[in-house]
């Protein structure tokens, strides 16, 4: 399953898409994944795919959360349980949010426009 993740993951970034619209299961509900732990979402850094399982940000509770100095195309994992989702917004503090990311699944995004990002219970 990893080698399947990696492999689309390869291919979105060498095609240069965002893997939005069907965003991609990513492993059953309850564990840490990729170096994400459950109940939380991580951003990867950018261009490099899943990291080694290293995340570059780890967040855990509901509400915006601002960024700052991400760039690029970056993989965000929300592995919050139940019908937990997150948003990118393009505004700071959760203002202008676009999408929903379903629990379990993941995406690779442009940051470049991106504010923050909310958790939503």
């Amino acid at each position: 399953m990893r080698k399947l993740i990696k492999a689309m993951t390869a291919v979105a970034f060498a095609a240069g898409v965002a893997v939005t619209a069907g965003a991609t299961d990513a492993q059953a509900a309850g564990g840490t994944y990729e170096g994400c732990p459950y109940t939380a979402v991580c951003v990867y850094p950018q261009d490099a795919g899943w990291n080694g399982g290293n995340p570059s940000l780890i967040f855990y509770s509901y509400g915006a959360h601002n960024l700052s100095g991400q760039y690029g195309n970056h993989i965000l994992f929300n592995n919050q349980s139940g019908g937990a989702t997150a948003q990118t917004c393009t505004g700071y503090d959760g203002v202008g949010c676009q999408g929903y990311l379903k629990a379990n699944t993941y995406m690779t995004k442009d940051l470049t426009p991106i504010n923050s990002i909310k958790l939503n219970p």
